[in-house]
């Protein structure tokens, strides 16, 4: 059966850069890997394919003659023409592309033997007020977590005796198997990773090598955090085995509505109630701001709904510490009730804005637009 052309199989062009050949390379090695499609021998064969093409093409000298004479310019060239023996053959010509030494097993299975003892991560909810969260604060907590036991000294085996190294995976914490031309590994289903067995269990923590334990910690929340952030306090998770680290605490923070403030990006914004005569004749007023207090002047005329702004006095910048603003919403508030000196001043305004305000010069527009 003739050869398919090694820039159709990558699916490149003849011009394609070695950066493009070698991403197309890598997209159909994923694609077609075993790991990934266990049994199937179609897929095997194109991964084959594709290792073929791309270690002609990657080469520059063999890309060169296979340009000029097709196929029988590389033949007899390594293993170009020829095709490959096996996966260990694919895997140790082409480390470059798959990471390491060659294997992507690692990135389906799992890391090295020390990450699989690595202590579990924590996780904890925590609700704080909104200037708190804009500020920054120090929170002290309570979690649970387990602790080396204090009897066994986290090894799980009662005193006097060891661990023994478990026989099945020899102490790797993993077993590989063969299934035709790759290797699938696995973690060991006798002593569940740990790479070792005990024999006789410790009896205070039965063999689990910790025992629960509540611990109190200081949490630093940092000034200007948002709502739904996740912060990470790196080693107070879970213990490690074998003298791995401890697991990472992740604190997913949720803020308290404000009764005043709403934050947008760096800006607090606040709803603030003015009289009808404070936005038309101007005033100064006193607002709340993240820091108390403070004097704001409304401008003369100012509308409803009308913005102001009030320069650094919003929230942190998480990463530079700059303020933002704050943002008053003026809101003109009409009395639900009058006395009867209001009653008679309001009065006494209303027929003069009848006379010469914005009013009467809006119904004479309609007047003459349906006159």
């Amino acid at each position: 059966m003739a050869k398919r052309d090694y820039y159709d199989v990558l699916g490149v062009a003849k011009t394609a850069s070695d950066d493009e050949i070698k991403k197309a390379y890598r997209k159909l090695a994923m694609q077609h890997h075993p790991d990934r499609n266990p049994g199937d021998k179609a897929a095997e064969a194109k991964f084959k394919e594709a290792a073929e093409a791309y270690e002609v093409l990657s080469d520059g000298q063999k890309r060169g003659r296979y340009d000029q004479h097709g196929h029988a310019g590389v033949d007899g060239m390594g293993h170009a023409g020829q095709g490959f023996h096996s996966m260990e053959d694919i895997f140790a010509q082409f480390g470059d592309v798959f990471g390491g030494n060659g294997s992507i097993l690692e990135q389906f299975f799992g890391g090295q033997r020390g990450d699989r003892n690595q202590g579990a991560n924590l996780k904890l909810s925590l609700e704080i007020p909104f200037r708190d969260a804009a500020f920054g604060t120090t929170r002290t907590i309570d979690i649970n977590r387990n602790e080396h036991c204090p009897t066994c000294s986290g090894t799980g085996a009662k005193p006097g005796t060891k661990p023994s190294t478990c026989r099945l995976c020899g102490g790797a914490g993993a077993i590989r198997q063969g299934q035709g031309f790759f290797v699938v590994q696995t973690t060991c289903p006798q002593c569940g990773g740990a790479g070792r067995t005990i024999g006789t269990p410790c009896g205070d923590c039965r063999g689990e090598g910790g025992v629960a334990k509540k611990i109190t910690i200081k949490i630093r929340i940092p000034p200007g955090i948002d709502d739904g952030s996740r912060l990470r306090v790196a080693g107070e998770g879970e213990p490690g085995r074998e003298g791995a680290r401890r697991g990472d605490l992740y604190v997913y923070v949720s803020v308290k509505a404000d009764p005043f403030f709403e934050r947008h990006g760096n800006d607090a914004v606040c709803k603030v109630p003015v009289t009808y005569s404070q936005a038309a004749l101007g005033a100064e007023i006193e607002v709340p701001t993240l820091d108390g207090s403070a004097k704001l002047r409304i401008p003369a005329g100012t509308q409803p709904n009308e913005l102001l702004r009030m320069r650094g006095q919003g929230i942190p910048d998480p990463e530079d510490g700059h303020r933002g603003d704050q943002i008053v919403v003026v809101q003109v508030t009409v009395p639900k009730k009058l006395d009867s000196r209001q009653r008679e001043l309001l009065k006494e305004l209303g027929e003069i804005e009848d006379k010469i305000g914005e009013q009467r010069g809006f119904l004479d527009r309609i007047k003459k637009m349906f006159g």
